[in-house]
């Protein structure tokens, strides 16, 4: 498993951050998280701005972390 972030394309809002196989099942296990079966079970204003999973390295992860201190 790899770790991706999943994150709304509009605002850069970071929704979620957590294991799956791939980009498909990120967006899944994110909705999941948040009480619905899956990602097609999403609100219409939660997809609309449009949603992008990326996979997170430790480099990644590092420099997220340093910028929001």
């Amino acid at each position: 498993m790899r770790v991706f972030q999943v994150r709304q394309r509009a605002t850069g809002a970071i929704l979620w951050t957590g294991a799956a196989m791939n980009e498909l099942a990120a967006f899944d296990a994110m909705a999941h998280e948040a009480g619905y079966c899956d990602f097609s079970d999403l609100p219409e204003h939660v997809r609309a701005g449009g949603l992008v999973a990326e996979q997170v390295t430790a480099a990644a992860a590092a420099s997220s972390l340093a910028q929001h201190r």
